[in-house]
């Protein structure tokens, strides 16, 4: 596979390389990083040609995208695919009040405030384009509406209402004026993204973690509704947060937690496949969704110059066939799966 290779993103034919950069690290996600050093990384996957990038507010509350907009602003706009997101305002703490970054190692110091209404979209997005310093972005997402975020199925069923009614009103005015290329939604689990496609006409899905080596249920009904209804998919998380970079090791993460025994298992299952045929299993796995018709990019992130690299590598190692063929024999890949070769 060819990492710097396009493919449209969906029905609104915006090109999106196959390999994308994802910005969650460049907000301090797990762990705090110098400005120089999260710049370096960005830098370094556009000057290997990859091209969309995703940033989101939520991300460092606001870090990352002051960072993207360090090093985009030096770039020619039509160099590169911008995407980001809306669901959350940013307000100033009061006087003398500490922020609470959450899971955040770092961050601006602002406190966020879920708003999916028109207003608070708008609003949203007006502050992105303020701390990326670039008048506009090719692609807009509403960000995590789903049961994993807002703790309960009344508060999502509550958060969705109001998206469908307020934050897709404003995405589909911006792009009927041309402000954005393409509008979707970025959340972690399938049935929000169905129950969206059903709400909305949108162009696309960031889809986190829930189509990989070791989950392939969207395969059941989400990647065939998308296929008919021309919808692209971006995909984060193709390491499931971790361990199908690291192998079933102790502490192995998955989902932003520890793996439990079965998944470890599972994993253990793969890389001995992986071993039988010499391949690394990050690079079977960060393959694997691109086989996939609606799967755009793939938009792992990075902490530093050297793991971008090691990405644009892992996509365009030679995997023999027999490889997916004996996954598929053991169980460990669906029958009806769609893979690389």
């Amino acid at each position: 596979m060819d990492p710097i290779a396009t493919r449209p993103l969906g029905k609104s034919g915006v090109p999106v390389t196959q390999l994308g950069f994802g910005g969650a690290p460049l907000g301090d996600f797990y762990q705090k990083l110098p400005d120089g050093q999260a710049t370096q990384t960005m830098a370094r996957a556009l000057e290997l040609g990859v091209t969309l990038v995703d940033t989101s507010p939520l991300y460092g509350f606001g870090l990352s995208e002051h960072r993207f907009g360090q090093v985009l602003r030096q770039r020619p706009r039509d160099s590169y695919v911008l995407s980001t997101k809306v669901g959350r305002v940013f307000e100033p703490p009061k006087r003398g009040a500490a922020v609470d970054h959450g899971g955040w190692a770092g961050g601006l110091e602002f406190n966020p405030v879920y708003d999916y209404s028109y207003d608070g979209a708008m609003r949203a997005f007006e502050q992105s384009l303020m701390r990326l310093g670039i008048p506009h972005v090719d692609i807009l997402l509403i960000h995590d509406v789903d049961i994993w975020t807002h703790g309960s199925r009344d508060a999502y069923e509550q958060r969705l209402k109001e998206a469908l009614a307020g934050a897709y009103k404003a995405l589909l005015r911006l792009r009927e004026e041309g402000v954005v290329k393409a509008i979707g939604v970025g959340v972690n689990e399938v049935e929000s993204c169905m129950r969206f496609a059903e709400g909305g006409d949108f162009d696309c899905f960031l889809l986190a973690g829930r189509y990989t080596l070791l989950e392939q249920t969207a395969l059941d009904e989400f990647l065939p509704l998308c296929q008919r209804r021309d919808i692209g998919i971006m995909l984060g998380g193709p390491y499931n947060s971790g361990i199908l970079a690291t192998g079933a090791v102790p502490g192995a993460k998955y989902n932003y937690a520890d793996a439990p025994k079965e998944i470890l298992e599972r994993v253990a299952r793969i890389e001995a496949v992986c071993k039988r045929h010499g391949v690394a299993l990050p690079a079977a796995a960060i393959q694997f969704p691109l086989a996939h018709p609606v799967v755009a990019s793939m938009i792992p992130g990075a902490v530093k110059p050297e793991e971008v690299e090691r990405n644009h590598a892992l996509i365009a190692t030679p995997i023999p066939a027999e490889f997916w063929v004996e996954l598929k024999r053991e169980g460990l890949v669906r029958e009806d799966a769609p893979v690389p070769g």
